[in-house]
Formats: C-alpha cells, structure tokens, sequence
C-alpha cells in the first residue's frame, strides 16, 4: 500500500513538473505567415493557442517583438515549447536567459577637454540618441539638465511611461525617452516587492543613473562625492540625447525583457545602444543580446557591451559576437590614496572614499579576521563571523573576496572593530578599487597585504594607524588593465580576438539614484548626487558616448567603421618614454591583446583614422557561414529568409573584414613540436576616410618560429571612399603545446595616421 502512495506521488511530482513552465523565445519566419491571418501578431497567438490547448492553463504571451526580431516570448512547458519549435514557420524555440549588471576626470583623461572643435555639437550632432538599457533612471540628476540644447528631433519616436513614482514629464530635450520592462522578470520571480523597486523607469538602485550620465550626461559643476573627485563631471558626448529602457531589477535582467528593450529602443529611433550586462557566452544563435544586437547594427545602430566582470583569468567574456563593440575596463590617472601605518614604522599605500569622522590618530590595535572568528570564513569577514569580544575597539584585517567589499566593513563595525584594511587576494594582485566605506577603512593590494599580515603575525602588540589623503591625479602609470577585466581568448569564436578595446572603467565618477546609498546596501542610510564606482559597466558608457561623438562627427560611418576608427587609433604602449607595454593591475606584467583587445580608446584620434575596416549584413552572414549556420540560424539573427549560404562559395571566418587578428593554431592533428609548416592567411579590405596618400605596412609578432608576410606591403588611395584589400599570411614553423600565445601588431601608415590592428595567435 505504501510502495503505490508512493508511486502515485512521484508520478504526481513528475506531472506537475512537465507542467511547470518557463519563458521562451520564439523566432517566426516573417514571410511564413499563412494568407488567413491579418498581421503577425494575430498569427503569434494563433499559433501560441495551438500549442496549449487542452492543457489546464493556456501559454501566456509576454511581448510581441518586431523590430531586432520577429517572434514573440511566452510562459511554456518543455512540452509545448517542444510543440512550437517543430511547426512551421517557427525558426527557433530557445530558453530565456538571465543576465546581471557588470558593475570626473574622465574627459581630461581621454583628451576630451577643449576638444569640443574636432566633434561638432550643432545641427545633427546633439540629433544623436544614446539609447541606455539597465536599471533606469533618476530624472531629478543635474546631468539630465536640458540647458542650451536645441528641440528633440522630429525624428525621435519614443516615449517617456509614466509609472510608480515617475511621471511622463520627467523627459526633456536631454532625457528624451524612458521606458520599463518587466514582464520577464515578474513572470520568472513573482510580483515585484513595490516597496523596495519602483514599477516605472525610476531607477532604485543607481546604476542605471550612472551609465546614462558617463555616456551622455550634461556637464554638472562642483560634482564630487563627499568631497572626493571634486570638478565638473560630464558623459563623453554631453550635447547627445539620452533614451533609457529599464530592463534589470533586483532579481536581474531577463532575455525576454532585454529583448523588447532593443525592440524599442531601435524602433524609436536611437544611433547607439549601451548594455552593461552579460549572460555569459553562447553560441550566437541563442544569445538574445547578439541576436537583438545584429538588427541593430542592420538598421545602423553601433551596439556597444561590457565584456564582463570575471577577470583576471582568461576565456572569461561575455557579449563576444563581431557585431558587438566589446569593451574592458581600464584605470583612470586618478586615485583615491589611504595609508596603513604600523606600528613597526612600515608604512602602505592603498585606497579609500571613507568621508566619516576622522579615524584616531594614535594607534590602535590591529588583529587579523581569522584570528577573530570561530568560522573557518572568518578572515573573508562575512557575516556573523567575527567574536565582537575580540575585535571591539581594533582595527581589522579582512581579506577580500566572496563578499562585497563595503559588507566586510559593515560587518567590523557590527562587531565592534573601529576600521578595518581590506586585503586583496591572489586573484586581485595589486588592483585598487576604492569604496565609500561606514568606517575608517582602506584596501590594499596583495603584497601589502602579505606583509601586514605577517607583521601581525610576527609582533606581540600589533598597531596600525589609517589615513585617508583625499584625491590624487596625475597618477603613473596609468591606465592599467583593471584585474577584474574579463580576458580573452574568445572561446565562441577563437578567430575573432576579444575585447575589442578598453576604456575608463575603475574608480568613476557619474550621477547617482536618491533612492540608494552610495554603497548600494540597505543599511547605508546616506544619499550622494554623485557616486564613485567600478567595473566594465563603467568603461562600456564611456565608448558607447564616444561613439556618440563620432557618429555626430561622421553621420554617414557605419557601426562597424565607428569601432574600426576607436580601435586602430587606440594605444597599446605608454605615450612619451620607450614607449613600455600597458600594465595589467592583476599581476604588474605586460598586458596583452587578449586583455585590451586594440588597447586603450583614444578619441581625439578616433575622429580622423585614415582608413576604416567597414563591415555590413552579407559580411557578418558569410561569417555566419563560414561557420556553419544552418538557414534557420541564420534567419533566427538576420530575421529573413533571403540570406543563405551558396553551395559554390568558400567561407572562411579569417575573411571576416575585422580591424584585429585572432589566428587559432590547433595541435589536434599532430603533435606539439610537429615541424610541418602550418600557413593561415586573413584577406583584408580598408576603406579611405580622409586625404589622398600611399600607406605602408609593418608587421612584427613576438613569437619566434612565426612569420608574417603582408601582400601588398604598400597601398594608394587617390580618394575618399576608395577600397583596397590585401592579405596576411601567418606561417608557422613547427607545431607548439596547446594554450601557448604569441602576440604582435600590423600598422599602416601615411605618415600621419597610424591605423594599427593587434595580432593574437595561439594553438589549441
């Protein structure tokens, strides 16, 4: 009797788990739709009813979309999702995905300040939208102050919804649009708790704010934050308009709602997309960023990306496809110093944005966290870990990691600790990244670290005294590749050489929610204007404003040559000196192309490159092809069934006209020390966008046994618009183990314009 309880439970179990449902994409050939439908979205329910008939509850749809794709998302079992995938006219059925955030000098930084004659900002120049899609926005913020900007453009066709605490006249000339999506996000985690997230564009939790006012904020004077950073903070392309699309909330951004987000945000009219978020990397096919994203740029919208949060260690990107501008963070020439002294003399540098009463002068007693603790997370500091009776009153050393970096502070003060230093790890390095910490804090790299703690460990009587300097500029070197960068090799496509460049992304100053502290938890009680932060989120605004700027600039450039010009004028080597590599914070080397891609963005050249490497639809299909992409993958991204693959052409991913080399050596045929010669070639076309001239090549890589030959080695453009290609070949002396990489440059030049490419080759 009991054995059949069971099983008509566990049948019972199974049954209502087959019923459980989820939110799929569901991608319909356009052109499929039987005559007996009026328009596509009687066709989409249709076929949504067919599916769930029967069945207890119907599917629900959630969005119709029309514009990056042509389908429609729905709640639906495994079932009927099953169902819908094999009907006709159905090109694919792919599950949604949830994606997370990857969270004033800045100008002056990037030579910016005084420049304003090289970008126009009059006439079409402030007629550029920059559509940001993230947490929303915080209208009330100075740097969506519309002073001296003209009518919005005719052309505009968005909206600003009204919703909780958000009223449709929170738009101007400046903010010109702000929308919500949510269904997604409710339909996967349940009603929103109205009391901690607002049911409009309202932004509650800051960062959204951020990235909108560092794309394209108006300039705000005396900006700063608790007198840290002081100056005018400004976005990168400050006469542009903004357009804000909320599509992530406390649970997250789902696939369903980002994709309806790109669907308005490319209909109503926007010149560049921003998303500082990421999912991971995914076959292009079913990644719904690189899907939205590949409309866009057919309808000539430059879609700009971090590239993810998950540094130092390598194959760690997201939002990899080639018609993404895939951006890394980099530092800033401005810091944030704090100083640990102990009581043996020893003094160590590190960061802080403590703003609170001064800390004791004298000094205090210092313990390490896992001394304090009975948990063997102790020294992390996370919470309920440290014995109050151990730490009140003392200075605590906590080490970084797991945990947010501010928690560890409000968990010393919790437990009675009068500061704390925060210790990076191994996979920090020396990276600082400063906080605005409750209590006198400062966070120090690994090696100061180290030697704190084996003071410590080594002294009887252990003190140590914190200072906190205020704000440093002009600070050397700089930038630094930021260790949480995430690297390269590009595991979607290893052909294909990402990030595609870095920008400012550490320690940033921008415009903040009213609804949030500074360090983003509840108990912070404080409210700033402005707010300092870090993370590719930051870097990606910064490019997404530049390409604002150039788009101003040259309206007539395609997306692909916007970032052509960003990344072959960008600088992978310190200017004045020897010219020494950029640095990567995580470990003090040399940095490589798998960590900034092209190197660090440099408008003020961007704006006159010479040459572009320019890239349209056909070509990113042939790449499609060249790898393989069945026609209703194809269709999925290019939403039409006219692009296919021809039977009598060859496709080779190497032909993609990219501005970078990524040449992928495997060893899977031989073994590594084979001597056979291995030759890839890479054919290239540049097209001229400035003056007549005659450009010559040099070619280096440093990796010995591999040769590069460029063919022609010279190349004459006698007008604008005039195309030459030329080809690459990489020959490889002798097979080498798998994971071993080699890096190098190719660089034309006219003698004034430098349009350099990096190289990356690697054997897997």
């Amino acid at each position: 009797m009991l054995m059949r309880l069971l099983l008509v439970v566990a049948l019972a179990v199974a049954a209502a788990a087959a019923e459980q449902r989820a939110t799929y994409i569901v991608h319909m050939a356009k052109s499929a739709m039987p005559a007996e439908y009026a328009d596509h979205g009687e066709w989409y329910g249709a076929s949504l009813r067919s599916v769930s008939t029967g069945r207890a509850a119907a599917a629900k749809m959630l969005y119709s979309y029309d514009t990056v794709l042509h389908g429609f998302s729905a709640r639906l079992t495994e079932q009927e999702a099953s169902d819908m995938a094999g009907m006709d006219g159905v090109l694919a059925v792919n599950p949604e995905t949830r994606y997370e955030l990857h969270t004033t000098r800045t100008p002056e930084f990037l030579g910016l300040a005084g420049s304003e004659g090289l970008f126009p900002q009059s006439g079409t120049g402030g007629d550029v939208v920059v559509g940001v899609l993230d947490t929303g926005v915080w209208p009330e913020s100075k740097s969506y102050n519309d002073a001296g900007l003209g009518e919005v453009p005719s052309s505009w066709k968005g909206t600003c919804m009204a919703g909780a605490d958000f009223n449709s006249s929170a738009c101007n000339r400046k903010l010109v649009g702000a929308r919500f999506f949510n269904r997604g996000y409710e339909a996967a985690m349940g009603p929103m708790d109205t009391s901690r997230e607002s049911r409009s564009p309202r932004d509650d939790d800051g960062h959204g704010t951020h990235t909108s006012s560092t794309a394209a904020g108006a300039a705000v004077a005396d900006a700063d934050l608790f007198g840290f950073a002081s100056g005018t903070a400004r976005g990168m392309a400050p006469k542009a308009r903004v357009a804000v699309y909320k599509v992530c909330w406390l649970g997250g951004c789902f696939s369903s709602d980002i994709l309806a987000g790109m669907d308005a945000a490319v209909a109503d009219g926007c010149g560049v997309l921003s998303l500082s978020l990421g999912g991971g990397s995914a076959d292009y096919a079913r990644d719904s960023v690189a899907i939205g994203a590949f409309a866009a740029m057919e309808q000539n919208v430059l879609v700009s990306c971090s590239a993810g949060n998950a540094g130092p260690g390598s194959a760690t990107l997201s939002n990899v496809a080639p018609w993404i501008t895939t951006v890394g963070a980099g530092t800033l020439d401005r810091d944030f110093p704090a100083y640990v002294q102990l009581g043996n003399g020893k003094n160590y540098t590190g960061v802080s944005l403590y703003a609170g009463k001064a800390p004791p002068s004298t000094p205090t007693t210092l313990i390490y966290a896992g001394n304090a603790s009975n948990s063997t997370s102790g020294n992390l500091c996370m919470p309920g870990t440290l014995s109050p009776e151990k730490v009140q009153g003392k200075i605590v050393v906590c080490d970084r990691g797991i945990s947010a970096r501010v928690q560890k502070g409000f968990v010393v003060r919790d437990a009675g600790g009068a500061g704390m230093v925060l210790a990076n790890t191994a996979a920090n390095g020396q990276e600082l990244v400063a906080d605005a910490h409750l209590l006198p804090a400062a966070g120090v790299g690994e090696k100061e670290g180290a030697a704190i703690k084996s003071y410590i460990a080594s002294e009887s009587k252990p003190t140590a005294t914190i200072v906190v300097a205020g704000t440093q500029v002009d600070v050397r070197p700089s930038p630094l590749v930021a260790a949480f960068s995430s690297r390269g090799p590009n595991m979607i496509t290893p052909e294909i050489l990402k990030p595609d460049i870095i920008g400012p992304g550490v320690n940033i100053l921008a415009a903040w929610t009213g609804k949030a502290g500074p360090t983003g938890l509840a108990a912070d009680t404080r409210r700033v204007n402005f707010n300092i932060i870090s993370g590719t989120s930051m870097s990606c605004p910064h490019v997404s404003g530049l390409a604002a700027l150039l788009r101003s600039a040259h309206p007539e450039w395609s997306p692909a040559a916007i970032r052509s010009a960003l990344m072959t004028t960008a600088y992978s080597t310190y200017t004045g000196g020897a010219g020494a590599p950029i640095l990567d914070a995580a470990t003090g080397a040399a940095a490589t192309p798998f960590d900034y891609g092209a190197g660090h963005v440099d408008p003020t050249r961007a704006v006159e490159p010479g040459l572009v490497y320019d890239l349209g639809t056909s070509d990113y299909v042939d790449f499609l092809c060249a790898l393989k992409y069945t026609p209703n993958m194809i269709a999925a991204l290019a939403r039409s069934k006219t692009y296919g693959c021809a039977a009598n052409k060859t496709y080779a991913v190497s032909n993609l006209n990219y501005p970078s080399f990524s040449v992928a050596y495997s060893t899977a045929n031989g073994e590594a020390g084979d001597s056979s010669a291995t030759t890839v070639t890479h054919t290239r076309t540049l097209t001229n966008v400035g003056a007549a001239g005659t450009y010559k090549v040099d070619a280096s890589v440093s990796m010995s046994g591999v040769t590069v030959d460029v063919k022609p080695t010279e190349l004459e453009f006698t007008a604008a618009g005039e195309k030459k290609s030329y080809t690459v070949s990489f020959t490889a002396a002798k097979s080498q183990p798998s994971g071993t990489a080699g890096f190098g440059r190719l660089v034309w030049s006219d003698g004034k314009h430098s349009v350099a490419s990096p190289i990356a080759i690697t054997w897997t």
